[in-house]
């Protein structure tokens, strides 16, 4: 375990840039230890949501939510609930609320807001506890008639699951991130069956205009794996069902959607300002925060005694055919349920209520388009005979522009509908929407760019720190056994304190402080502070954010299981000052217009035989390296090139035709 830990946390070659096989084999680990654990709580939450489900809302609430085609397609109750339905919702948010606040009170509201502050703000660390609280908060809350979607707990979920593995793997706080982040994406992915959009969503909605680069091939691993582990247990059928003949069949029909688009973006406005100003309104009552999503779920029940349609998720009572009952009902009610939805939504999430805003801004989007649907389908000329389009690209135009996620939210709805035909039109929409919202988000924790990240912060501010490693700044470590006393300690400790061993394996730290408030005869063991160490070949930018984290002066560098030294603040800056005044670093790029070219040299090359002063050889090559038989030989002017030799070189882009041509004869 400890050598594979080990390997996880070294640097990979060609990672910044996502490559090699060593990148691969690394991310293909973790990213399927994330994938499988957040495809079973995915699998588990949608099991025991559907129980929820028809014990309280069917069983209590007297009222049936219609589902979708891929989750067996029932139609919604007749006639209305019971009148015990506020009761009932009232009373899910009662014992969620209860929950939260006795075990884990970050797990209140959407979930995905949270998991994507643990990835900026605590280095992607979330509780062991949060995933089981959040899971019984959600299922309790949204089997009840909450309204509130899957997303936000199984994005939360995944995201604690993905921090216990790496907890157990050891890793870096960056990998760390990135897991988390692969996480994020494959529990969303898994529970709405679209692996390639759920990946892409992990990493595009960290920020508002930018994307987690890094963590796209880890999310795409995570997110298959995840998708593949929930579709054994509950089928790999399109969320909508197939939908194949939905289609534009006129340009003349691209203005509609631009209209959609628009309204889209407005409405997502609208649901981002009602989510924020229930938050605040709730937060005034002066209210215990576990009795706030009672009182939300009261007026959500209230609410669906009369509209039905606001309660659960409500993606299920989406009109994909045009003899769906929704599209019979009279137009001023199909007019009114998109602000029904976000008024129950606001209630249930901004009271406290444990759910996800993603499912219901589907329902939102894909309602306002049914309504544009309705409204123009006998008046204006041109418009598609099925609303299905417009529903369609209604839900990725709402959520995809307020939530900054376009193009993932494009992949995802393709992947739930199983067409790719509507993306034409749903670029038009989503691009009106994007641009209306503006820097409007629906996630307070969405950062503008990776810029902002403290992640990434110490990386752009000082992008030197991540072409020098820890063996760079790495200064000579006291060391004290766990089992001295403080006198014997203060002896050996150095005027920063010391690294703390227990035989070979290092404990912790102990600090010059704690060994001088200390009693003589106090053992070390009772001071030390358990910190987690760093490899020597991890850049620096990451062990800056690593102390940060460690909230220590220094930590203890370790290789291949033994103390080597020990790293600090101190010691990076002054190294990182020497480096700039030296002028020299390494470089993971090639200077601007060279390029490096590598060669055997061929019995009829005009190289053979020659010193490389006698070489000539061509304006603006240099040699860099020569292999003679498994040996490298440094080149220099009396070194005499022999046929056979391995040159790399370095030469001016556009030589390389007439670099090759020397080189080989």
């Amino acid at each position: 375990m400890r050598r594979l830990t080990a390997d996880l946390r070294a640097p990979t070659p060609g990672e910044a840039g996502g490559a090699g096989a060593s990148y691969l084999a690394k991310w293909a680990l973790i990213g399927l230890l994330v994938g499988v654990v957040a495809g079973l709580g995915a699998a588990l939450f949608h099991f025991l949501l559907d129980e929820a489900t028809h014990l309280l809302l069917v069983g209590l609430g007297g009222h049936q939510p219609p589902l979708p085609p891929g989750e067996g397609g029932t139609a919604a109750s007749e006639g209305r609930p019971s009148l015990l339905l506020p009761l009932v919702v009232a009373a899910g948010g009662l014992v969620s609320g209860l929950v939260v606040a006795r075990f884990a009170p970050e797990a209140e509201g959407a979930g995905t807001d949270t998991a994507l502050e643990a990835v900026h703000m605590r280095a992607g660390k979330v509780r062991r506890r949060v995933p089981l609280v959040k899971l019984v908060a959600s299922v309790v809350t949204i089997g009840s008639g909450g309204s509130g979607g899957r997303e936000g707990p199984a994005s939360q979920m995944s995201a604690g699951l993905a921090s216990a593995v790496a907890d157990w793997l050891r890793l870096t706080a960056q990998d760390r991130r990135i897991a988390v982040t692969a996480g994020i994406g494959a529990g969303i992915g898994a529970i709405f069956r679209a692996p390639l959009g759920g990946a892409l969503l992990g990493a595009e909605v960290l920020y508002r205009k930018d994307i987690e680069s890094e963590a796209v091939v880890p999310g795409l691993i995570a997110s298959i794996v995840a998708y593949s582990v929930f579709g054994a247990f509950h089928g790999f059928e399109p969320l909508f069902g197939a939908q194949p003949d939905v289609a534009i069949d006129s340009p003349l029909q691209l203005p509609y959607f631009a209209v959609l688009g628009a309204a889209c973006g407005a409405m997502g406005v609208l649901y981002a300002a009602a989510l924020r100003l229930a938050r605040e309104a709730f937060g005034g009552l002066g209210l215990p925060a576990w009795l706030r999503p009672a009182l939300g779920g009261l007026a959500v029940g209230l609410m669906g005694l009369a509209l039905p349609h606001v309660l659960h998720t409500g993606y299920g009572w989406l009109p994909l055919r045009v003899d769906d009952a929704l599209l019979l009902a009279p137009v001023w009610l199909l007019v009114l349920l998109p602000f029904a939805k976000v008024a129950a939504t606001a209630l249930t999430v901004g009271s406290g209520g444990s759910g996800g805003t993603f499912a219901p801004g589907m329902a939102i989007g894909g309602l306002v388009g049914a309504a544009l649907w309705r409204l123009a389908h006998e008046v204006l000329p041109s418009v598609p005979d099925s609303p299905a389009p417009f529903v369609i690209v209604g839900m990725m135009a709402l959520f995809g522009s307020i939530a900054h996620v376009p193009i993932a939210m494009m992949l995802m709805v393709a992947e739930m509908t199983g067409t790719l035909s509507v993306l034409p039109p749903a670029m038009v929409a989503v691009a009106v929407a994007t641009a209306l919202v503006g820097d409007r988000s629906i996630f307070r924790s969405q950062l503008p760019s990776r810029a902002l990240a403290p992640a990434h912060r110490v990386r752009m501010a000082f992008p030197l720190l991540s072409s020098l490693v820890v063996r760079d700044a790495m200064r000579p470590a006291a060391v004290v056994s766990a089992g001295a006393t403080a006198a014997a300690a203060r002896e050996a400790a150095g005027e920063d304190g010391a690294v703390v061993v227990d035989g070979e394996a290092v404990v912790g730290v102990v600090t010059a402080e704690a060994l001088a408030r200390a009693g003589s005869e106090d053992r070390v063991d009772a001071l030390t502070r358990p910190v987690e160490p760093v490899g020597p070949d991890l850049p620096l930018d990451e062990a800056l954010e690593h102390l940060a984290g460690a909230d220590v002066p220094w930590v203890p560098v370790v290789e291949d299981g033994r103390l080597v030294g020990r790293v600090g603040t101190r010691g990076i800056v002054a190294t990182y000052k020497a480096t700039l005044g030296r002028g020299v670093r390494r470089v993971s790029d090639l200077p601007p217009e060279s390029v490096l070219l590598e060669a055997v040299v061929a019995e009829g090359s005009p190289l053979v035989g020659r010193t490389l002063a006698e070489a000539r050889l061509p304006p603006g090559v240099l040699v860099l390296s020569l292999l003679r038989e498994g040996t490298v030989v440094h080149p220099r002017g009396d070194t005499v090139v022999a046929a056979g030799d391995r040159l790399t070189v370095l030469a001016a882009r556009g030589r390389e035709a007439e670099v090759r041509r020397y080189l080989t004869g």
